[in-house]
């Protein structure tokens, strides 16, 4: 079980007493954290992406002290889209995506952009998955119409060896994420062909660069995915459900056939999933639970809800540091618990 640092409030467990709180956050200089996006979590580094600060935000998943930014990003509100957006690790070096169709490779070392990539759309590039198989990162411009995916060597001068063209994803595009097993890039569509009830879970083959099957979910409108330890995927139903009136979910899904596997009624309305390795938790982050914001926790070797955690003002992202089971949550400023913004630390 994970406690949640600054929680407000008593988590709701599926049975036994209430969760430890352990009363931690990591501030962070520079303007007021107001808007932000993805996290990840590798290397004895949390990464995350602060729009407000037009940088990637590092902290240090040992001492859980902030070391650092990567400068250089539009922002929130620039032209052609904000950024930084979707962040990966990838070895010493640090992809996120950008406004304009760009795509940033930082070192992690010296904290400085080394490489930027055009991807030849319009708008922001988002969220990024790794296939370390073929040497490539997925990118998703989710926001170009229609939207597609590139298909990135993380080798230099990092070429974009193919693009594939959604056309039938008419909300845009969420998570893509690498199967080891099956060697397919699942992909998160919110909306099939202008249906708001349809989304679905893209198969595509990273090596031909082709859509090999989609995996329909109904009112659901996927965003984050993550990769369990028995293969199963767990589907984060998004805000955007939350707000077209379908009811606050998650599923587990069977990534080879599709079929829904389980469905989690107790949490629902998440941006970003992770699964952490260390304690065999999925978390998520659901920022428009029915309720208020809480930090979902669902035992991924029994496929059981244990608990939704509190958390903050805009929590949508979350990351695990796979040592040590520590994870990361960012709060938006105006919360009471952090009037600045900060970054909610969860220990096992």
């Amino acid at each position: 079980m994970l406690a949640l640092a600054c929680a407000c409030g008593t988590a709701q467990a599926a049975a036994g007493p209430q969760l430890p709180q352990v009363p931690q956050r990591i501030e962070l200089p520079g303007h007021a954290l107001r808007s932000f996006d993805i996290g990840y979590a590798d290397r004895g580094i949390y990464a995350f992406a602060d729009r407000s600060n037009h940088a990637v935000d590092l902290i240090d998943t040992r001492t859980l002290r902030f070391v650092g930014r990567i400068d250089g990003f539009a922002g929130a509100h620039a032209a052609g889209g904000g950024g930084p957006n979707g962040v990966l690790i990838v070895g010493g070096q640090v992809w996120a995506g950008d406004g304009s169709s760009r795509l940033r490779v930082a070192d992690l070392a010296t904290r400085r952009i080394v490489a930027t990539v055009a991807t030849g759309g319009t708008g922001r590039v988002d969220e990024l998955a790794q296939d370390p198989r073929d040497h490539l990162v997925i990118a998703a411009n989710n926001a170009d119409k229609p939207p597609f995916i590139s298909f990135i060597s993380t080798r230099p001068p990092y070429r974009v060896r193919a693009r594939l063209v959604l056309a039938q994803a008419t909300h845009g595009l969420e998570q893509p994420l690498w199967d080891p097993r099956t060697g397919k890039v699942y992909l998160s569509v919110p909306e099939l062909d202008g249906v708001a009830s349809r989304g679905g879970i893209a198969v595509i083959d990273p090596r031909s660069a082709r859509l090999v099957g989609m995996h329909e979910v109904s009112r659901c409108m996927p965003a984050g995915l993550a990769l369990g330890p028995r293969g199963e995927l767990l589907v984060g139903c998004s805000d955007d459900a939350v707000a077209a009136g379908f009811r606050a979910k998650s599923l587990l899904l069977d990534p080879v056939s599709g079929k829904v596997l389980r469905t989690f009624d107790q949490v629902g309305g998440s941006d970003e999933v992770w699964y952490d390795a260390r304690r065999g938790d999925f978390l998520l982050a659901a920022a428009a639970n029915p309720g208020g914001p809480v930090l979902g926790v669902i035992d991924a070797r029994s496929a059981r809800w244990k608990a939704n955690l509190p958390s903050g003002s805009h929590a949508h992202s979350v990351a695990a540091d796979a040592a040590s089971g520590v994870a990361f949550v960012p709060v938006a400023a105006g919360d009471p618990a952090c009037n600045r913004g900060c970054v909610e630390v969860l220990r096992p």
